[in-house]
């Protein structure tokens, strides 16, 4: 009897040691980003009208991830979301930027936001990866499930960056493309949203704030 208890005392003990050594690595592999403010950091929409090309910056944007790393390696992103505050979107016309507000109802859907549903990850050479990312983007209260192409980037101070592309169609978006000056200048209705995301460890961004 003495014997079992010291088996069942000893195998409890190995248990517990080999819980101690694993769960600080599992916690630590997937770990939480959050955007990097800073000049480089940018979502821009690019559109065109019957008159000339134009393109609106957004400055309001919150954005964060949980990143999972294996080793050195990025191997998973289980979420991702980002907003963009649709009053800080700015051209270099007020008159447009009004316009674009009243035709994306900004006063009642004052954020664009995105949210990933799924992605896979593909090294494409050391430190550098594609992720495909499915996920749900809203724009003036309407959802549509849309998969972004994103380049991403392990940098040497182990920050993230994130760059791509996106076509869009406001009529999707239930949005009717805007009209100026009576109607002579009409915009198109086809986007692109452009966006240069950087990404730090949470808790060393807390730690800098």
């Amino acid at each position: 009897m003495k014997k079992l208890n010291k088996q069942i005392a000893a195998t409890i003990t190995i248990i517990a040691v080999i819980i101690f050594i694993v769960m600080p690595q599992s916690l630590q592999a997937q770990t939480s980003y959050k955007l990097l403010p800073g000049k480089d950091v940018t979502v821009k929409v690019l559109g065109s009208s019957n008159i000339h090309d134009w393109t609106e910056t957004a400055t309001g944007l919150t954005s964060q991830g949980d990143f999972k790393f294996e080793g050195d390696q990025l191997k998973s992103l289980h979420s991702f979301s980002f907003s963009v505050d649709v009053k800080s979107l700015k051209s270099d016309h007020e008159s447009m930027d009004s316009r674009t507000y009243k035709s994306i109802n900004a006063d009642k859907f004052p954020t664009v936001s995105y949210k990933l549903s799924s992605a896979v990850i593909t090294m494409v050479q050391k430190n550098k990866y594609t992720i495909k990312a499915a996920g749900d983007l809203t724009i003036a209260g309407v959802t549509q499930l849309i998969v972004l192409n994103v380049s991403a980037i392990v940098n040497s101070d182990n920050t993230i960056s994130c760059t791509g592309s996106q076509n869009i169609k406001l009529t999707d978006y239930k949005i009717s493309p805007p009209s100026f000056m009576l109607g002579a200048m009409k915009v198109k209705n086809d986007l692109i949203i452009q966006f240069n995301l950087v990404y730090k460890n949470s808790q060393l961004l807390t730690k800098i704030n």
